[in-house]
């Protein structure tokens, strides 16, 4: 298995996907060996971890190789080499374990490897699986991206033998924008293990936060990369709407990203800085408290091909509402749910929340519902079922 990130060594839910699922293919009897581009100590016992190359976690930017494309151009003088130099490392080092290493089945995560994938698909002729968590369409908020990395991810799913789309959604991207059948193309949803997530220390770190609520105030939360996918400009558009409403409202945004300073200009501009709180980059308990301290979480995205943060804010005890134009949308039958750029129905239902005495908590019951329907128990059993498939028919 190739992935980029594992936690605690992550930068955003792609880390946390790829932990969830391989702990829950690994009780599936499947054995993994999980290839990164760097080297740590994650205290993992359900997998083999191998770095394929020799550079400590401590000298690597996670956050900048996995999400920001805008670095990874093509110049007068040909591809940005220093930008695709760790790519081609980490794709020596994928090679060098495929000579050495015994396995029956390749399965690469995202486009970060799917060049180390196709190579270690040609080497040793084994099937390819290639798990798409998100496109360049989705990164760049429904539009054309970056030509190099849409050309990686084209060639990476028109080269594997099977593609896993985390969402319906995802999977409609792959062929609208990439022309890949259908029949190539199956949808297995991201799931959310409740005992990953367990709290550290008792008590909310949000003291200040905590003291507002105690006067009165309600707290809407987003958590996430802070950047154009996100629709966090809507997002602050709308928390105008509703402060003029329900003034006693507190918008928390955790997160960062290339336009976090932008955001707070956005906020400053609207006239409700004194109203929103940015957080910065949060993991770990300070996360979770995050999500604990709040009346309703807010999914505003552009383009999300899943979105595990509803999961978690409903795992912490917190109702939350997502944009239509996301793959969780496809699981949390009972969440609210709105059109990115519909920002008067968004602060409507913002509102109607934070105003209601009941609202949240019945919301609440009917998302844990939901999400008891969901487990990544069954995900790991489809894909078992793709591996042997995939293998019989080499």
């Amino acid at each position: 298995m190739l992935g980029w990130e594992i936690p605690p060594h992550n930068s955003g839910g792609l880390g946390v996907a790829c932990y969830q699922l391989c702990q829950s293919l690994s009780a599936n009897n499947v054995d993994i060996e999980f290839i990164l581009p760097y080297e740590a100590n994650h205290n993992i016992d359900f997998m083999k971890l191998t770095a394929a190359v020799a550079r400590p976690i401590n000298e690597v930017d996670l956050s900048q190789q996995a999400y920001d494309s805008s670095r990874y151009s093509v110049t007068r003088e040909g591809l940005n080499s220093q930008s695709f130099d760790y790519f081609d490392e980490y794709t020596m080092g994928v090679q060098s374990v495929v000579s050495s290493t015994e396995f029956d089945i390749i399965h690469a995560h995202d486009w970060l490897t799917f060049r180390a994938a196709i190579a270690a698909k040609q080497q040793s002729g084994k099937p390819l699986i290639v798990h798409v968590h998100a496109t360049e369409f989705d990164r760049s908020g429904g539009n054309h991206g970056n030509s190099v990395v849409e050309e990686i991810e084209y060639f990476g799913m028109m080269i594997a033998d099977r593609i896993i789309a985390v969402s319906q959604l995802t999977k409609e991207v792959i062929m609208k924008h990439y022309n890949i059948p259908a029949d190539k193309i199956d949808v297995i949803h991201n799931s959310i293990d409740p005992e990953y997530y367990q709290s550290v220390s008792p008590g909310n770190d949000y003291h200040y936060i905590q003291k507002l609520k105690e006067n009165g105030y309600s707290v809407v939360t987003n958590a996430g990369r802070h950047t154009i996918q996100k629709g966090l400009h809507n997002f602050l558009l709308a928390a105008k709407e509703v402060i003029f409403r329900a003034p006693k409202t507190i918008f928390l945004l955790v997160g960062a990203g290339d336009q976090y300073y932008e955001l707070i200009e956005h906020a400053a501009g609207l006239g409700i800085s004194k109203n929103v709180i940015f957080a910065d980059f949060q993991r770990g308990k300070r996360l979770h408290d995050a999500f604990e301290i709040s009346d309703l979480f807010v999914m505003p995205s552009v383009s999300e091909p899943f979105g595990l943060v509803p999961l978690e804010a409903i795992h912490f005890g917190t109702p939350t509402l997502v944009t239509k134009q996301s793959g969780v949308a496809e699981i949390l039958h009972n969440a609210l749910k709105v059109d990115y750029w519909d920002v008067g129905n968004m602060a409507n239902q913002i509102t109607a929340v934070i105003q209601s005495n009941n609202l949240g908590s019945t919301l609440l019951s009917a998302q844990q519902e939901d999400m008891r329907r969901s487990s990544w128990s069954s995900a790991a059993k489809n894909i078992v079922g793709i591996y042997e498939s995939s293998v019989r028919s080499v």
